[in-house]
């Protein structure tokens, strides 16, 4: 591989993997910090895209759109959690394995539901920057990968200022570490855990955003994040959101390198390779606690 070739392959790693990160940073919320298989989050990042959508035909910015449904999804997100809790956390020992059943059944219902509302055809949006491009010497940095790097950035200061700043932040970090403890000192650990899941699927509709803006989206797209999303989670260490860009990006750097030097084939392996590697090599991921 030569030098230019492998210099464009780390630009072009380095940018994917920040979109990585934004559309993982909710999971490491979800599962990171609550413990919740929340199997369903690439669905809702799917879900949150279509809405983009559908308000794009107004003519507003999709990143502008993601925003504007954030305060809806925070309370899908809200509700989904109430109902995970009442019905399989609350009631013993294996609520993961039926967590999962349950969020894998949710995935599957809105994937139906949006076959059902907008077909199987795939859909995109319409912005200034999409198919434009920032000329740097020999290489070309696509305006749209440009905006999911900003944006992840973006949602990783935030993240880590909200948990880290404030006391509902600090209450979800103590959750994390010690809900019996949390209780006992008068906090209700279950509604700081729907305050956190619903954080967590608020972030979907912005990173639903990014997906529909780097390329045409349908309903079973999701299916093909999973393994990514996943692998950003446990790579940056359960519930870091500086390891989740960490991670994205070497996710990302990761995937480019081997599209490369061995062709698109072998690309969509590489997240679970890793995922398998960390899990045997080190279970608490590179930036774990």
């Amino acid at each position: 591989m030569s030098f230019d070739l492998l210099a464009e392959a780390l630009i072009a790693g380095i940018l994917l993997g920040c979109f990585y990160a934004a559309v993982s940073i909710g999971l490491s919320v979800a599962f990171g910090l609550l413990y919740v298989p929340h199997i369903a989050h690439p669905a809702f990042l799917v879900l949150g895209a279509y809405g983009v959508y559908g308000i794009n035909q107004a003519g507003v910015d999709p990143i502008l759109a993601g925003v504007i449904l954030s305060p809806f999804f925070f309370f899908l997100g809200v509700g989904v959690y109430r109902f995970y809790h009442a019905v399989f956390e609350r009631r013993g020992s294996d609520a993961g394995l039926r967590g999962l059943a349950f969020f894998f059944g949710v995935a599957f219902i809105v994937e139906v539901a949006l076959i059902l509302n907008y077909g199987v055809d795939q859909r995109m949006v319409q912005a200034s920057y999409i198919g434009q491009g920032l000329s740097l010497g020999d290489y070309r940095l696509p305006y749209r990968m440009l905006v999911a790097f900003a944006v992840a950035l973006g949602l990783t200061v935030l993240l880590s200022l909200y948990l880290s700043r404030t006391f509902m932040g600090r209450a979800i970090k103590a959750v994390a570490q010690d809900e019996t403890g949390l209780a006992l000192m008068g906090a209700n650990p279950v509604k700081v855990k729907q305050w956190a899941f619903g954080i967590a699927t608020a972030t979907c509709p912005i990173a639903g955003a990014l997906l529909i803006v780097i390329g045409p989206v349908e309903p079973g797209l999701g299916r093909l994040y999973i393994g990514r999303c996943f692998c950003v989670a446990v790579l940056a260490g359960l519930g870091s959101m500086k390891g989740t860009l960490a991670a994205g990006v070497i996710l990302g750097i990761a995937e480019s390198l081997v599209l490369t030097s061995m062709g698109a084939s072998w690309a969509p392996a590489v997240a679970f390779g890793l995922l398998l590697a960390v899990l045997a090599v080190r279970p608490t991921g590179l930036f774990g606690r």
